[in-house]
């Protein structure tokens, strides 16, 4: 008889998440509360319906799925979704990130304490509960600083602050009574290192150079591999990032961790317990041959995982938004079409009306290529954004 494969159970998933639990060997059940979401085309079939941001539901529905015999779990790959999949499986008693390593890695106050104390520099920094303290506690820190929600994620509410007039805007741009980090601005290359844990051994999957836009509200502007590293640099990134998840008790999982490389070394900016985004999936996936998706839902089911195969030289992701109105399609042609381009991903629906500019790391759609060197890289990706016409500016506000 044929063995039955495990199931990964998949909150809300997207597309290329249910896509590679199939890669992983697994066979995924979509978790959702309609029929409306988009992975159901990728043949995710015996749905669960439920809304699984209600925890007592979540784990009612799945108590009563026989698969839970046969070797199953759960997973999220988003901020609200890792914190579901970790409760579940608590609850249910399956395998996974325990529930106490992501909130610790949400906790950005207490984990940025617990990461000065390891040594080296500190980084500066101050926790605000009224939106009024703003101007103050941000002279206190120096400016250029950085203003954030203690919890956030997703970049929403990220603002950098480089003068008093602009601690007075972002103080009224917060709620009155709060919830802020503000800490010191890191200056140096940013990276973003994705990392998988089995058993509390932390593997590096790979480093993306991160691109920021420049702008007030810091979101990034692309990612490129490879970046080019000195060994020593290399190493000191790698021991930050697993210092950072054994402070957490991140045994088991995907992470996610961002990082300065400062003239003092490498600092945190932030850590999760979940992957990058799609498009970082898809990067790291064409670039090293690493399948964060993939490999996360192995690790979970205690499957080998997929092998990697590299298959570029160089690969770049760039955000593209729309101005206001209908969403320029000639424009999306024009850039399929160049040399290179392996995917255009829109994350609003072809010809739809845009009326609010993205706000936090939301963007409304990315463009993904590849060359065979640095230079021919950053032309092609360049072309793609001057196709669209000129650059949106970034909201600055929360």
């Amino acid at each position: 008889m044929r063995q039955r494969k495990p199931v990964a159970f998949l909150l809300g998933p997207l597309p290329a998440v249910v896509a590679a639990a199939r890669r992983a060997g697994a066979h995924p059940v979509v978790v959702a509360p309609d029929r409306t979401v988009a992975s159901d085309r990728e043949g995710a079939d015996r749905p669960v319906r439920a809304d699984w941001r209600d925890h007592a539901e979540l784990v009612r529905a799945l108590g009563e799925r026989p698969e839970l015999r046969e070797g199953a779990a759960v997973f999220g790959f988003d901020a609200a979704g890792a914190l579901a999949a970790a409760r579940a499986n608590e609850a249910l008693g399956l395998p996974g990130t325990p529930v106490g390593a992501v909130t610790a890695l949400m906790d950005k106050a207490s984990l940025r304490a617990r990461v000065n104390a390891l040594g080296g520099r500190p980084v500066s920094f101050v926790r605000c509960g009224r939106a009024d303290l703003v101007p103050f506690l941000t002279h206190l820190i120096g400016y250029p600083c950085v203003v954030k929600p203690r919890a956030g994620h997703g970049g929403e509410g990220v603002r950098r602050i480089l003068d008093p007039a602009d601690a007075v805007l972002a103080a009224s741009a917060y709620p009155r009574i709060t919830d802020l980090l503000v800490e010191e601005f890191l200056e140096g290359p940013e990276l973003t290192v994705a990392a998988l844990s089995r058993g509390g051994r932390h593997r590096i999957l790979g480093c993306a150079r991160r691109l920021p836009s420049g702008g007030a509200a810091l979101a990034a502007e692309g990612y490129e591999l490879p970046y080019l590293m000195a060994p020593a640099v290399r190493e000191e990134v790698g021991r930050l990032v697993r210092a950072v998840l054994d402070l957490a008790g991140h045994r088991d999982g995907p992470s996610h961790t961002e990082l300065v490389l400062t003239a003092a070394g490498p600092r945190l900016v932030e850590c999760h317990a979940r992957p990058g985004g799609e498009e970082l999936a898809a990067l790291l996936r064409l670039a090293h041959g690493t399948d964060p998706y993939a490999l996360a839902v192995a690790a979970g089911l205690g499957l080998p995982g997929p092998p990697g195969r590299p298959r570029a030289a160089h690969a770049g992701v760039r955000y593209l938004d729309f101005p206001a109105g209908p969403v320029p399609l000639a424009g999306l042609a024009g850039i399929r079409a160049l040399p290179g381009v392996v995917r255009v991903a829109l994350r609003i629906p072809p010809g739809a009306v845009v009326r609010h500019p993205p706000t936090g790391g939301r963007h409304h759609a990315w463009v993904l290529a590849t060359a065979p060197t640095a230079f021919e890289l950053a032309a092609t990706l360049s072309r793609a954004t001057e196709l669209l016409g000129p650059r949106l500016p970034r909201p600055v506000g929360p």
